[in-house]
C-alpha cells in the first residue's frame, strides 16, 4: 500500500494568497484520499500573511500555530501534518523547507540576515533538507534571468500544478543533472480548489513528524501524483 501526501500548500494563517485555513485543507485533502500534508507557508519574505514588524519569537510562533491547528483538525481523521515553510530568497525564486520545526527558527533569529547557502547549511545541520520550488516558473516578479539554485539543493520540484505547459519539463531536464530528491506539489491555496488530488508524492509507509518525512524523501523510494495520475518515475511525456 502507498500513501499519499501534498508536499506542498498554503493556508490563510500566514500566507496571504491563501484563501483556506489549515484545518479546511486537512478536511480537503483527508476527503481526497490523502494520508497526509506538508504545510509550507510563504515565509517571510515571501508572500507573508504574518505582520513583519512583530517581535521574531511572534512571528515564528504564527508559522507553528497555523501547523498546530492543522494537526488538531487531523486528529479525528487518522492524517499526517507535517511543518515546512517555502522561503524567498531574491529575484522571485523560492526553496522549499523540510525537516524543520519551531526551535529551530527560534534559534535562528538572525535569517533575515542570512545567505541562501547560509541557511542551507544551517537546515542541512538540522537533518533537514531544501527542494528548489517550481525552478522554471515564468512570472512578472520572477527574474528569469537568474537561474535556480541546483548547486546547493537537496531536491527538484518537477511537477507543480500551477506551472504552464512546458516549464515542468526543464525542472525534470535539470533534475537529471544529479541524483536529486524529486517532488512534486499542487501549490493549493483554497481548500474549494478542484486540482487537490492532481499532486503529490506516495510513500511506501506513513510518516508522522518532519524527520520521518526527510528520511523517506532520502530514500527516493516514493512515487509521484502528476497530474491526477500515478507514476513510479516521472518521464516528460507526464508533464504538460
Amino acid at each position: 500500500m502507498m500513501y499519499k501526501y501534498e508536499t506542498h500548500c498554503h493556508s490563510s494563517q500566514c500566507s496571504r494568497c491563501g484563501r483556506s485555513t489549515s484545518q479546511e485543507l486537512v478536511k480537503a485533502y483527508s476527503e481526497a484520499g490523502y494520508a497526509g500534508l506538508v504545510l509550507t507557508d510563504h515565509f517571510i519574505f515571501g508572500n507573508t500573511a504574518v505582520p513583519r514588524d512583530l517581535p521574531w519569537e511572534t512571528r515564528m510562533q504564527c508559522y507553528y500555530d497555523a501547523y498546530l491547528d492543522a494537526r488538531k483538525a487531523a486528529e479525528g481523521l487518522d492524517f499526517d501534518v507535517i511543518f515546512g515553510i517555502e522561503h524567498a530568497y531574491g529575484d522571485g525564486k523560492e526553496v522549499l523547507i523540510y525537516g524543520i520545526d519551531l526551535p529551530f527558527l527560534l534559534s535562528n533569529p538572525d535569517i533575515p540576515e542570512l545567505t541562501l547557502d547560509e541557511l542551507v547549511a544551517r537546515v542541512h545541520a538540522y537533518g533537514g533538507i531544501v527542494v528548489q520550488a517550481h525552478p522554471y516558473r515564468e512570472r512578472s516578479y520572477v527574474n528569469m534571468s537568474v537561474g535556480p539554485r541546483a548547486d546547493i539543493v537537496d531536491g527538484i520540484e518537477v511537477y507543480n500544478v500551477y506551472n504552464k505547459p512546458g516549464e515542468d519539463k526543464k525542472a525534470l531536464a535539470l533534475s537529471a543533472q544529479k541524483d536529486y530528491i524529486l517532488t512534486c506539489g499542487g501549490d493549493i491555496h483554497t481548500a474549494a480548489d478542484p486540482n487537490i488530488g492532481s499532486a503529490g508524492i506516495l510513500l511506501p509507509r506513513r510518516v508522522h513528524d518532519e524527520k520521518e518525512f526527510v528520511a523517506a524523501l532520502k530514500q527516493r523510494s516514493h512515487g509521484f501524483i502528476v497530474q491526477g495520475n500515478v507514476v513510479d518515475r516521472i518521464q516528460e511525456a507526464d508533464l504538460p
